[in-house]
């Protein structure tokens, strides 16, 4: 489970992120939904470990930036930060030690096969395009089968092949009790994954809603992002 209470993120007298308030259940999809803005990406860091923040945020009851927490945690970001001088298979294997994954071998064998990157084992980091990248990202933070996965706009720079191969891993690992939030501006391309959506507007939840409710209220999702969104300033926090 994620539990994000009181997330507050302030840069200098910019509020990013607002007293933020939400929960990612096991087996459930989140999706954070917003304009370029709206504060996604500093929540994002915030629950990844990456910023200073006030407020409380755990990952399977422990604190976010504990060891325990990170055990539990795979991060997928926008831009993927390999190593340059490592091949595809030793960015596994540095991971599959640093978690002391068991059996990892085969675990990355299967993982690199549905990303198409088997043929691409021995190729450096520093040599791969930008999609490659992120399919080796996403190899690396699904290897320690972790309890709460979050993926900052996963699809972009991805291949057909591998957006549908990813989109099924995350059905897969909803279905095994895994807690997953994808933060996204792209609504259309998460429209068929998300469980609930959080909609961000200039640093706040602005609205949540299940896919239950959607459909026994008679709404529909992109026409209620878009009465909440409109006319939110194109400016703060990103």
């Amino acid at each position: 489970m994620l539990q994000v209470t009181d997330l507050t993120k302030i840069y200098n007298r910019l509020v990013a992120n607002d007293h933020l308030n939400f929960t990612v259940n096991p087996g459930e999809i989140a999706v954070l939904l917003g304009p370029n803005g709206a504060g996604k990406s500093t929540a994002i860091k915030c629950i990844a470990g990456l910023l200073r923040f006030q407020g409380n945020i755990t990952i399977c009851g422990h604190p976010n930036k504990s060891v325990e927490a990170k055990k539990e945690f795979g991060y997928i970001p926008e831009m993927p930060a390999l190593f340059e001088a490592l091949t595809v298979r030793e960015h596994l294997e540095f991971i599959a030690r640093a978690y002391k994954v068991e059996n990892w071998e085969k675990k990355a064998d299967a993982l690199l096969e549905r990303m198409e990157l088997d043929d691409k084992q021995n190729k450096l980091g520093g040599e791969l395009s930008k999609g490659m990248q992120q399919k080796v990202s996403i190899c690396c933070a699904l290897l320690p089968a972790p309890k709460v996965v979050m993926l900052d706009e996963p699809l972009v720079g991805l291949d057909p092949h591998a957006i549908k191969e990813l989109k099924q891993m995350l059905l897969e690992l909803r279905q095994n009790g895994c807690s997953i939030l994808v933060s996204t501006h792209m609504l259309d391309s998460v429209e068929e994954l998300w469980d609930k959506a959080l909609i961000m507007v200039q640093g706040k939840i602005a609205a949540v809603r299940t896919r239950s409710e959607i459909e026994a209220n008679g709404e529909d999702l992109e026409q209620l992002f878009f009465s909440i969104t409109e006319g939110a300033s194109d400016g703060g926090a990103a």
